[in-house]
């Protein structure tokens, strides 16, 4: 971690992204307004990142203008009494110029910052847990990962080129954790600019910051299509997801750098106002 957040520590700030379209899922509204098992799916994301216990600052990137969203912010920023802030703002044309945004609005004390997406909106907490604490300990960008089980196909004008060895490949999620200053370093720099980095850590590999992993989990999976939304609400029904959730706050992170009492952490009970 750089100097600078070494000598003003706080807790991590997290970027939850959900200026998605979700047109792929088919509703005709922003992904982060559809409904699973009751609730939108950005409320079950605000939910784990809640109860994660690791957040000192939230921003929500929403699309623009959209009152649902902003509402169910501003409900939970009235009603949560940790993290310390919870707070939105409109998103950009891309996903790159939305996590911009985000970092922001971010307070400058702010020394780890995660970026999910609220499409993965039943993450389990521990996953959050895992990455902010490799980011704290000096790592500047850590991702969560799954092996791969299929094996992949290089495949150019319906021919396969190539196998790659699947022992080597990684299937990528969220969050994913960086330094604060190494983030914004990368979102100013020349390999900002290239329309093919599609996320946060391909952009620190292309500014030559290394990328370190963690375990991620199979619940962290990304919300798309149809058949992902019936598979979270099942797990939701079969209440999986509370299972497999960590500890709120059992992460060993720097305090917050702020004066008066710390609030104590939600359980993973505590639900986001609906």
């Amino acid at each position: 971690m750089s100097e600078k957040n070494a000598q003003h520590p706080a807790r991590a700030g997290v970027i939850v992204v959900a200026a998605g379209s979700g047109q792929r899922l088919g509703h005709g509204i922003p992904k982060a307004r559809v409904l699973c098992a009751g609730r939108t799916l950005l409320e079950h994301a605000l939910e784990s990142v809640i109860a994660s216990g690791v957040a000192g600052a939230v921003v929500v990137v929403l699309p623009a203008g959209d009152p649902v969203l902003s509402a169910v912010v501003a409900e939970a920023a009235l009603r949560s009494v940790y993290p310390t802030s919870i707070t939105a703002v409109a998103g950009g044309a891309t996903r790159a110029a939305s996590v911009r945004a985000g970092l922001a609005a971010l307070p400058p004390t702010v020394g780890v910052v995660l970026v999910h997406d609220a499409a993965r909106a039943i993450t389990p907490p521990a996953v959050f847990q895992r990455v902010a604490a490799l980011v704290s300990a000096g790592a500047s960008a850590v991702i969560p990962v799954l092996p791969v089980v299929d094996t992949i196909k290089v495949v150019e004008d319906g021919i396969v080129t190539a196998t790659p060895d699947r022992a080597l490949l990684r299937a990528v999620q969220t969050p994913q954790g960086f330094d604060a200053d190494a983030l914004r370093a990368a979102h100013a720099g020349d390999a900002a600019g290239d329309a093919t980095i599609t996320d946060d850590a391909m952009l620190m590999e292309a500014s030559g910051v290394p990328v370190r992993v963690v375990e991620g989990d199979a619940l962290a999976f990304k919300v798309t299509t149809p058949f992902d939304l019936v598979v979270a609400e099942a797990v939701l029904a079969a209440g999986v997801a509370n299972d497999a959730a960590g500890p709120a706050g059992s992460v060993d992170l720097p305090a917050p750098a702020r004066t008066g009492t710390t609030p104590t952490p939600t359980s993973r009970s505590s639900r986001v106002p609906q």
